[in-house]
Order: C-alpha cells, then structure tokens, then sequence
C-alpha cells in the first residue's frame, strides 16, 4: 500500500478500542471523512475494550431508562426483577469517594451527564446491550426475581470483544477505514504548533499522514514494563498485564513531545487480582476470565500466612481496581484466596475456567500445605483465628453491605465474613493485573488537548485511558468504557467541527 492510499482524511483516530470507535463515529456523524489506525492486527485489535467484561456504569432511573439500552427486556423481567436505579448524585459520591475527591470536577460532570445518553448513542450505533444478571444480580425471595447491586446493569452482548466486534462492523457501514498494523509514531505539527497529521508505521514502513485534526485513543502506558517502572514505581515491571500488549504510552508521548500537559495520577493505575499462571499479556481467549473477583466472599492470604486486607469492605465494584495493587505489595507479589464449601457454589465462573491456578483438599491441615510459597503453619493459625473472630449472629446477604464482621483481628473484615470449616477448601492463587493508567494528558471541556500554558493545541484530541484527571488512586467499577465512550464521542465531534474551519 502506497501513502496515498490513506487520502487526505479530515481526522485521524489513533486507535480502534471503544473511546477510538466513538470517536470515529461521531466525527463520521458531523460529516468528516474519517480513518483509524490499529496497532495491532485485525485478530488482537479493539484495544483494552476487547478484554473487558463489557459492563458500563452509567445514570438511569429504573427500568423504563434501562429499556431505552435494552429493548430486549421483556415486560415479565420489568414487572418481576429489581434493576434499582442509580442516580446521579450517587455517581457523584462514588466518583468523589472512591478517588478520595480528586477526580477532575469538569471531565466528572461531563462523564456522568452524558452517560445516558452516549450508551443510548451508542446502541443506535449498532452496539448492543443485555441485563448484567451473570456479573450484578442474586436471586432474592427464595431464587423467584433478581436483585441488581452496584449501579451496574447493563453490559455488552459478547462481553467487549462483542463490544468491539460490533463497533468495527458499525466502522464499516459507515465508510470508516481502519488501517492494522498501523502504529502511530509521532504527530506532524506546523512550526506554529498546528497538528497536520500523523507519522505512522504501516506493515513495517514508514509513512506520513496529513489529516486536518487528530483525536488520540490508543491507551495508557500500562503494557511497557519499562514505563510502568518509571511512574508506577519499582516492582511494577513484574506485574501481569490484563489486557492488550499495544498500550505502550506511544500516544501520550506523541502529544507530550507536540507541547501537551501530563495530567492526572501518573503513580496510579487499575490493577485487579489476576491468575498467578496467567501469561505476560492478557489472552483473547480467556478475555476477562483470569481475573478472580469473589474475594469479598472468602479471605486472601499472603506467604506470610497472613491476612492483609479488609476483603468485604465494599462491595468488589469499588475495591478490585486497587487490590492488585496491595497484593503487588505482598511477600513474593502473590496471594491466596480461601473459601470453604460454603462459598464455593456462588463463586463467579472466571474461577471454574481451565486456565485457573487452584488447590483443593478436605482438611484444613492438608489445604495449607497445598498453599505453594505460604507458611503454612502460620496460615493454619490465622484461619483459626479469623473463624473465632467471625460474628455467626449477624445473617450473610450478598445483595447488601450485610455488616457481618470480624471483631479483634489485626485486621478485621468489615462484610460478608464466613468462617472456612466446611470442607473442601480452595484456594486460587493471584498475583497483580494491570488493567490500565491513571497518568495521561489534559484536556478541555471540549476534548482538545491542552499545552503546557493551558492553551488547546491546534487540532489534537484525545479520548480513552489516556486522558488523565478522571480516576485516582481507584476506579469505580464500569467505569472505564463509559469514559471512553463519552469522551471519544465529545472529542469526536469537537475535531470534526474544528475541520470545517480549516
């Protein structure tokens, strides 16, 4: 293929995830000629979206606002299950809580006030959404009707590979181009700062591509060990990654070397509790399967024999994305999770997949010793402990924060504590996962990249993981392709608009 090829689109979208696709469809939508360029082939391409769970976080009212994402509810699912609602004062008090009130006010007010209304946008676009029953609901009065928990009802068909399957089709009906194999390399900028297109590798040659604005969305640095060490910190090269091996912070750095600001929590990252065997790079086959997301119901124990955390201090929405961090912390930078026959039927499917790091015994005496690198001796104690420590009187309800603790534990567990002493016992080792970073660029209201001065750059947006600002230090869960939709969309329209004035 010839650089000519590639024409002379109106906007480049760098990236072909889920912030990169609403991005394309938006400037497409304003009327500008627009092509993506994928750093990875077509079979690993869509970014960190294809190895999602596909749940997004977004205000809605109760079920009729739910129907308007998912017309497949039947009136009988309407009339008996309890979607609940979750309001926007609510995503405000999560927002706020789970960043310790440091989440940019304007990008937050942004991201909840158009949430509605993107995931209704983006349904018309061809993205389809089902009931999060597998993932946000129990059954309550006795199996009869779920109950949805969490402000999560709604996911994509197919989890996010169908999330990007569908929005890559919706790039084809609408005359989109997605160039694979296509790397971005750095920005072509006039010598009075105006962005003028992209420097790319194609199938491994070099080229040039003029465009009249671009929008970045190809992702944070978390897949460059070497990066990672930089800014999250030492260790953090050891880590797993969960999703795509493509986000090597080349987009941010393209923009910081045009004049752009850093932004954000450049020490912070999503990070989830991950299979201990899982490979270097997440798998597309696997998905989002190696995470293990059913501590709250258990405990974690390190190779101290110790336990570390409060596992049921809130529900796993707002505290998975910062426990992979605190088990990166831990001796050996692994964990066990415990649970005994009590638990083990109600533990989520990613723990009954082929590809699982597990042990299983029927005394307690035996388990502790199938714990690989554990003290076991000290193990075997903490347990005894913790099950002497557990308030029996207080009923288990998963539906809710159920207040069932541990009381004079070195560290207590503040929900959901059952004792381990019905065999069999399991345990699942985990290690750190990195999802994505919290560190990237600042933008504008409109999603124009900002410099140094505070000034937009001249046709440069940017949408995805690498808008910093939005998460510190945590990440309410769905949260992240709901940003991505949002600001792909907003970053979108804005460079499409900013096109008809060139």
């Amino acid at each position: 293929m010839s650089p000519t090829d590639f024409g002379i689109p109106d906007v480049i979208v760098v990236g072909a995830g889920n912030a990169a696709c609403c991005a394309a469809f938006a400037a497409r939508e304003s009327g500008a000629n627009v092509i993506m360029l994928e750093a990875a082939p077509i079979e690993d391409s869509g970014g960190n979206s294809r190895y999602t769970g596909g749940l997004m976080r977004v205000v809605y009212n109760g079920v009729e606002d739910l129907a308007q994402i998912i017309p497949d509810l039947t009136e009988d699912e309407k009339k008996t299950h309890d979607y609940g609602s979750y309001t926007a004062e609510h995503y405000y008090d999560d927002m706020g809580r789970i960043t310790q009130y440091r989440t940019d006010p304007d990008l937050c007010e942004i991201l909840i006030s158009r949430s509605f209304e993107t995931i209704v946008w983006m349904r018309k676009k061809g993205v389809k959404f089902q009931a999060s029953y597998g993932r946000q609901s129990y059954k309550v009065d006795g199996g009869k009707r779920y109950k949805f928990w969490g402000g999560l009802a709604a996911e994509s068909w197919g989890g996010g590979a169908g999330m990007v399957e569908n929005e890559h089709k919706a790039c084809a009906r609408e005359g989109i181009k997605i160039f694979y194999e296509t790397p971005a390399l750095s920005l072509i900028t006039s010598d009075d700062g105006v962005v003028l297109g992209v420097r790319a590798k194609h199938q491994g040659r070099n080229i040039e591509i003029r465009s009249k604005a671009v929008a970045l969305a190809c992702g944070g640095f978390e897949s460059s060990s070497e990066v990672r060490a930089r800014y999250l910190g030492p260790g953090w090269d050891l880590a797993k990654v969960r999703g795509t091996r493509y986000n090597t912070g080349q987009g941010i750095k393209m923009a910081l070397d045009a004049g752009a600001m850093a932004y954000g929590h450049w020490s912070g990252c999503h990070a989830v509790g991950w299979d201990l065997n899982a490979p270097p790079f997440g798998d597309v086959n696997v998905g989002d399967q190696f995470q293990k997301h059913s501590y709250p119901w258990g405990i974690m124990i390190n190779a101290n024999g110790e336990r570390f955390c409060d596992e049921g201090a809130d529900f796993r929405n707002y505290t998975y994305a910062k426990y992979g961090r605190v088990i990166l912390e831990q001796p050996g930078m692994f964990a066990w999770q415990v649970f005994d026959a009590k638990i083990i039927p109600m533990l989520r499917d990613e723990y009954r997949i082929k590809q699982v790091t597990k042990v299983r015994a029927d005394t307690l005496e035996e388990f502790v010793k199938k714990l690989e690198g554990v003290d076991a001796a000290r193990c075997l104690q903490e347990i005894r402990d913790y099950n002497k420590a557990v308030r029996t009187d207080v009923p288990f309800n998963m539906a809710v924060k159920d207040g069932r603790c541990t009381a004079g534990l070195r560290i207590n567990k503040s929900n959901w504590a059952n004792t381990i002493d019905q065999p069999p016992f399991e345990g699942y080792g985990v290690t750190c996962g990195v999802t994505f970073s919290f560190g990237g660029l600042k933008i504008t209201r409109e999603g124009e990249v900002e410099d140094t001065a505070g000034k937009p750059i001249p046709g440069l947006y940017a949408a995805g993981e690498l808008v910093g600002g939005i998460f510190y230090h945590n990440y309410p869960g769905g949260t992240g392709l709901t940003s991505g939709s949002v600001f792909g969309r907003l970053s979108g329209t804005s460079a499409a608009s900013y096109t008809k004035h060139k």
